[in-house]
């Protein structure tokens, strides 16, 4: 039973961070090294990214673009000047405080829904006092009339987190369609699947009478690069299907501009390729023209400024296949790209290390480009650690990827202060090595996890990549498989909604399987390559389990015990991994309190038994889920996840209060933005950390 009744402890889960950890993403020494035209590549690249902020806001919820302008006109209406804005609404200090930490995770999210955890945060500054802002000027009046109904707690929990529809949840991914259904939705994917028709950059609305308009992004209505030439359809069910191009009309129209702009500057051929594969996409709305513009992006090796672009990530759709805008631009770190390098040329070594035989892996492994960049701008609702794309199942098995680690992300530092469920002995080790584990961590799950693996396919009707008349025996259950991939199906077809947490599960899993490896850990840097449990080398694996086991922790406020369900994928596999280290026999792993209400559980981990224990148990799970995984079999693939993720009483009811508790806020960035110069150059201006700085960053990148 889904509970919609709020009571006061569960109303204040969803209260927003006050303050938010507000962090700077230095930039302005790796941006001074670039000459004169790499600043202008990057600078329009960098426009078109932030243009599509508003696409952003429309993807998160409907209130969040009127909330965002709310925002900005106060800003303008005072000049910055928030305290004599305070004094003209009649607001306290505090009020004034409580409205700028909204302010800062509302723009941080790029929305009012966490980008981790999809669910709503709300402000701690009463209404009364919002409307009171609101009455500083008629514009700043007419936008709060637009969301005030919706800035607060909903109506019902489902609506306090992203999700299907008919679920109760919220969606802008399926527009105006509070009746549209998970089969609906489905039944539209299939169509569209058969089609070739591929997703990523659409929504889908269902109209009053019942038929479906699937929105496809684009600058234009009636566009000269298709990727079909039909317009509709009449489904099996006798429903219309009609595409609609010019979703997202203006701002597709500013991004396409600039790409057009950046391409002027492109630092080679291979570049120049790219923008005109992307301004295609955008312009025209074609996706075949996005897949194009990844080719030639992972054929562009090393280059100085590093970019990519587009309707990239599935997370948010809660059917797991239409992309959220997304867009970087970046400068290479030389230094840091050694390792990575280094790691990638060991790779081929690496991988037969992982618990399958060469049958369930690529024939040959497809070296990327991995590099550690810092990042100039990010725009998308939140700033990962690390990316490994394209997403596109057959670019990355066939042609391959590219794997990047933001340094400038990863180092971004937060004051120190004790961690929960740490240990009081553990704490000087883990903060000393917890930002040099995570980059292990990220590197090997970005490059080898979700790097390796094959897909078995009949590619096309009779045409197999792997031997269909002795096909290999499952690791699992010894036998010949006897599933695999149909002709059209792919990973995400297959494996739906789940697929994103799973494969982040597989990615985080090759990372514990790998990270206890000496001579892994001396590519990066720490030790000689021989074993050394209880040196630096042995520190910084240790750290890798601990951060994981206490991300499984973590995890918990990510998971809703009303719908009971996972908010963020990558905590949901962190979680199930943290099962799998508890299971391990002889006590590896523990989780220890002598308080009832469990505020002093800590974490209890053998470091002498990572390689005897830990290893092992990460290996059988991960066996589990690239064989699942490799062979489409997803009812196996369904039934292990959901049994390692489940949240049992005891973890929903004793330790979950514990984690919202003693949960810190996730750091929100203040990015710095570049501007033309009157000479012709290309300048650049990073802000304070603080609320009122990242305010200034968006008003000053406003750009539609």
């Amino acid at each position: 039973m889904v509970q919609n009744a709020m009571d006061d402890s569960t109303r204040k889960q969803y209260l927003a961070d006050d303050p938010p950890t507000i962090v700077p993403l230095a930039i302005k020494q790796q941006f001074e090294a670039l000459n004169d035209k790499e600043k202008k590549y990057a600078h329009y690249i960098s426009r078109a990214a932030f243009s599509g902020t508003r696409v952003n806001l429309r993807q998160v919820s409907p209130e969040s673009e009127a909330i965002y302008d709310f925002i900005v006109t106060l800003h303008k209406g005072c000049d910055g000047d928030w305290k004599k804005l305070a004094s003209r609404a009649g607001l306290s200090d505090e009020d004034l405080n409580h409205f700028l930490s909204y302010a800062a995770q509302f723009l941080g999210n790029t929305g009012n829904y966490k980008s981790f955890g999809d669910s709503k945060f709300v402000p701690r500054i009463p209404a009364d006092k919002v409307a009171a802002l609101a009455s500083t000027s008629p514009e700043a009046q007419s936008l709060y009339e637009q969301f005030k109904d919706d800035l607060y707690e909903s109506t019902s929990i489902p609506r306090m987190h992203l999700g299907y529809p008919d679920q109760g949840h919220v969606s802008t991914y399926y527009p105006d369609s509070p009746d549209i259904t998970q089969d609906e939705i489905e039944t539209v994917a299939r169509f569209l699947k058969d089609r070739k028709l591929m997703p990523e950059n659409t929504r889908l609305r269902k109209t009053k009478g019942g038929d479906y308009e699937v929105l496809i992004a684009s600058a234009v209505t009636k566009p000269e690069v298709r990727d079909t030439e039909e317009m509709s359809w009449t489904l099996e069910n006798g429903k219309k299907l009609q595409l609609v191009y010019g979703d997202y009309q203006k701002e597709m129209a500013q991004i396409a501009s600039n790409i057009a702009e950046a391409k002027n500057y492109a630092l080679n051929d291979e570049e120049a390729k790219m923008h005109s594969e992307y301004y295609k996409s955008f312009h025209d709305g074609s996706m075949l023209s996005h897949m194009e513009s990844q080719r030639h992006w992972i054929r562009d090796k090393g280059p100085m400024v590093e970019c990519n672009i587009g309707f990239i990530e599935t997370y948010r759709d809660p059917h797991g296949i239409r992309g959220e805008w997304e867009g970087f631009v970046a400068m290479i770190n030389k230094e840091r790209t050694k390792a990575f390098s280094k790691l990638v040329e060991s790779a081929p070594e690496q991988i037969p290390k992982l618990p399958w035989g060469e049958a369930f892996e690529k024939n040959t492994f497809l070296a990327p480009d991995f590099t550690s960049l810092e990042v100039l701008s990010f725009a998308g609702s939140g700033i990962p650690a690390g990316i490994n794309i394209p997403n596109y199942d057959d670019i990355r098995q066939n042609e391959g990827f590219k794997n990047v680690s933001l340094g400038n992300v990863l180092s971004a530092a937060a004051p120190k202060e004790p961690t929960p469920f740490i240990r009081d002995e553990d704490q000087a080790v883990y903060d000393r090595y917890r930002d040099e584990s995570f980059e292990v961590q990220v590197g090997l799950h970005e490059l080898l996890g979700h790097g390796c693996g094959k897909l078995l396919q009949e590619t096309e009707p009779g045409k197999y990549n792997f031997d269909h008349e002795n096909p290999p025996l499952s690791p699992i259950t010894k036998k010949p498989i006897t599933t695999y991939y149909r002709p059209g199906e792919t990973w995400g077809s297959v494996f739906g909604g789940m697929g994103p947490s799973y494969e982040e599960c597989r990615a985080e899993s090759v990372a514990m399987s790998l990270c206890p490896d000496y001579g892994i850990l001396k590519i990066f840097g720490f030790g000689n390559g021989e074993e050394d449990i209880d040196g630096v080398a042995g520190d910084v694996m240790y750290v890798c389990y601990l951060s994981m086991a206490r991300a499984g922790i973590a995890a918990l406020q990510y998971w809703d015990p009303n719908s009971r369900k996972w908010g963020q994928p990558h905590m949901q596999a962190r979680f199930a991994i943290l099962q799998v280290f508890l299971e391990s026999p002889s006590a590896f792993c523990a989780l220890h309190s002598t308080s009832p209400d469990l505020s002093d559980l800590t974490i209890h981990l053998d470091r002498h038994k990572i390689a005897t224990h830990g290893r092992p148990a990460i290996n059988a799970f991960l066996q589990k889920l690239q064989i699942y995984k490799a062979t489409a079999d997803f009812e196996a693939g369904k039934k292990l996840y959901e049994a390692y993720t489940d949240v049992n009483e005891w973890y929903a009811t004793k330790l979950r209060p514990q984690v919202l508790a003693q949960s810190k806020p996730r750091k929100v960035f203040v990015q710095a933005n570049t501007f033309l110069e009157g000479d012709g150059g290309v300048g650049l201006r990073e802000y304070e950390s603080s609320a009122e700085g990242m305010v200034q960053s968006f008003v000053d990148r406003d750009y539609i």
